[in-house]
This record gives structure tokens, sequence and C-alpha cells, in this order.
């Protein structure tokens, strides 16, 4: 039997030879890094997670046409939790002990995101880009969550700016009955409440149903002069035809979760006036680099229309794989994570990426819009 110290060194001088793959993190190989996406595929909100992405997939099909980051190819693995807290757990616990990821990229949802918080923090994965602007992903910081996006505490703040500055005395909020919509509430209140105002009537929903009928009761009553809608595409649009059908007056608005591209296909010309918050700039202005470049990839790799929700995708996807470059060619869970919260200033075609220790949200930017003859345009 050879010496105990001997063995040590051999054993040692034998790891300096093996193969990279042998030695790499785990999802990262000589060839790829893998990344997992548990959202929404199936069901009342799924343009939310195909948009995501088809947004994504076209930023790292380009990335891995011109040869990948460090010679690795990004494979992005997706799994569908039909927007449900349960279905998230399970497939993002698949994600990381089945498929054996290496981060986990753009999940979709407030519910579902918070019910996965407690797998990343135990088993030390990175989360990059979620679809959600909750304040529970970014207050306290959690060590392994990054958000790209602006926080729905800001959005709420931008709406409730322009309804006071077009005269609102009383601000109501119509909301989908679960973690997002209590986000987008408590936001909404802490607007208020620096204006002296409080919330001047509530109207919730169930999660992926269109029982608006009880909610609209509850604004038909109060007659607020706005409406803070709160929910997808699907049941908002049912509420904002049933409130116009009823004579409902409130000025109304929503954030951009809603996913405005389908909420305007589905509204029809019920949904002139609505005035949606978001957290890409408009998708139809090329101004920015970053815009006409998504826009470019969009149309290349999918042949969708472009829109905000992929257009987040992509941005989101740019973000991811410039940490991903940035954390050198024996990436790491540890360094993607310190990677990104050492990332100041890096500008993306217009929009500059910042993030901190104690701050993991990378952009707080929140542009208006709103619905007019049918069709979204900027609200100037």
């Amino acid at each position: 039997m050879l010496p105990q110290k001997l063995a040590r060194l051999i054993a040692t001088a034998s790891a300096l030879f093996l193969p990279l793959s042998a030695m790499a993190e785990e999802g990262v190989t000589d060839t790829e890094i893998k990344l997992g996406m548990v959202n929404v595929q199936t069901g009342p909100a799924s343009a939310l997670g195909k948009g995501m992405r088809a947004g994504a997939e076209a930023y790292f099909k380009e990335v891995n046409a011109k040869g990948g980051i460090h010679g690795r190819q990004i494979r992005l693995s997706v799994a569908d939790d039909g927007y449900e807290p349960n279905k998230a757990v399970d497939e993002t616990l698949k994600m990381i002990e089945g498929e054996k990821v290496f981060a986990l990229f753009g999940h979709v949802g407030t519910p579902t995101a918070n019910a996965v918080i407690p797998i990343v923090k135990e088993l030390d994965v990175p989360l990059v880009g979620l679809f959600t602007g909750a304040m529970s992903l970014r207050q306290p910081v959690t060590k392994q969550i990054f958000n790209v996006r602006a926080s729905y505490d800001d959005e709420a703040e931008t709406l409730v700016a322009h309804f006071v500055a077009q005269g609102a005395k009383s601000v109501a909020v119509f909301y989908q009955d679960d973690g997002f919509g209590l986000a987008v509430l408590s936001g909404t209140e802490k607007a208020l409440k620096q204006r002296g105002m409080a919330v001047a009537a509530r109207g919730t929903f169930e999660r992926n149903t269109v029982a608006i009928n009880t909610g609209l009761a509850a604004m038909l009553n109060a007659k607020p002069d706005a409406i803070v809608m709160v929910g997808p595409y699907t049941p908002l649009a049912a509420f904002v035809k049933a409130a116009r059908a009823a004579g409902l007056k409130s000025q109304l608005a929503t954030v951009s979760f809603v996913g405005t591209d389908s909420l305007v296909s589905q509204v029809g010309k019920d949904g002139d006036g609505v005035v949606i918050s978001q957290v890409v700039p408009f998708p139809h202005d090329d101004t920015l680099a970053v815009t006409a470049e998504c826009r470019a990839l969009v149309a290349k790799h999918t042949g969708e229309p472009f829109g905000f929700v992929n257009f987040e995708g992509c941005l989101t996807a740019r973000v991811m794989a410039a940490a991903l470059e940035k954390s050198g060619k024996a990436p790491t869970r540890a360094t993607l994570m310190q990677t990104l919260e050492a990332m100041k200033g890096v500008d993306l075609g217009g929009m500059a990426v910042s993030f901190a220790p104690d701050n993991h949200q990378a952009f707080n930017q929140v542009f208006l819009t709103r619905i007019v003859d049918g069709k979204i345009s900027k609200l100037k």
C-alpha cells in the first residue's frame, strides 16, 4: 500500500491533467454551459413565459453562432410551471438535481419565484433575470437572486405620479389575490402615502381565472378616479371589457407583467386609454442600439413580432451572457455571482447595467405607454 503522503501527491498530480469537464462546475462542460428556465409555458398567462423564452433564445442563438462563451455553447433547458408555485418548486428542483444546470434564468411571476427562494438559497444556485418586480426578491438581498428589471415599487410610483398629475383624487387597486397582486398593492400604497393619500378601494380575483365580477363590483361601488390593475392579460382584458360595459369612467392602468401585446390583442377597442408601465424601452423605437439589436435578433431567430416581453427576454439574456463572459474560462456559480455584483455601468447599447452587493437590481427605469386606437403608443 502506498504511503498516505505519496498517495495524496499522486492524486493531486493526476488532477492537474484531468480534462476541463472533469474539474468544471456542475452544468459546465468543455463544450457547453447549461441554464435552466422554469416558467409558464401553458395556460392563460403562457404568452409571458413563451415571450421571455423566445427573446432569450434569440440572443443566446446569436452568441452561440459567434462561437459561444469562451468556446462553450449556451444551452437553455425549459420547463413549464403553469404559473403555479408548487409546480415551480418541483420543476426547479428537477432543473438543479436532474438536469444539473449551472444556473437558473428567466423565471416568470411573483408567487412562483417566491416559492423557489428557499431552494436557490439552500443549494446556492444563481437565479438571474426574473420576470417580476416583487420587492420580496430584492429586499433583503438574496445572494443568489439577480434582477434585471425595475421593481413594482418603481412602476407603482410612476403610475401614481401620472394619475395625480392628471388630477386624480382617489386611486383604487384591482389585483390578483396572491404575492404578485400584494406586491403591486404594497407599492401603490407606498406611492399614495408619500402624497398623503390611501388606497380608495380594493377588488381581487384568483390566479389563473377570469373571475373578475366581485372585484369589479367593488370598483363600481367606489367609483375611484383611477384604478391600478394587477394581473396578466387574460383576466385584465375581461375586467376592462366588463368595466367599460358597466359604464365605469375611472382611468385604468396596469404594470408591465400584464403582457402588453397580448392585452392589446384581447381587449380590442375597449382598451383605448389604458396606461401600461414598462420596464424596457419602447420596442418600436430604435433610438437605442440595444432595441435595434434585439429587434433584429428576434426577427432572425424566431420570426415573431417584436414586443415588450420578448424584448425583456432578449435584454435579460444579454445581461446573463455578459456576466458569463466576464466570469472567465473556468466559471463557477460563486464566480458568476461575484461577477454580477461587480458589474458597474456596463453598457448594453444605451442601457447601463449596474449591480452591487447591496443592490441586485440592474435597472430602475420605467417607461409609460398607452393604448390608442387599439395600438400601443408611447405616452408623451
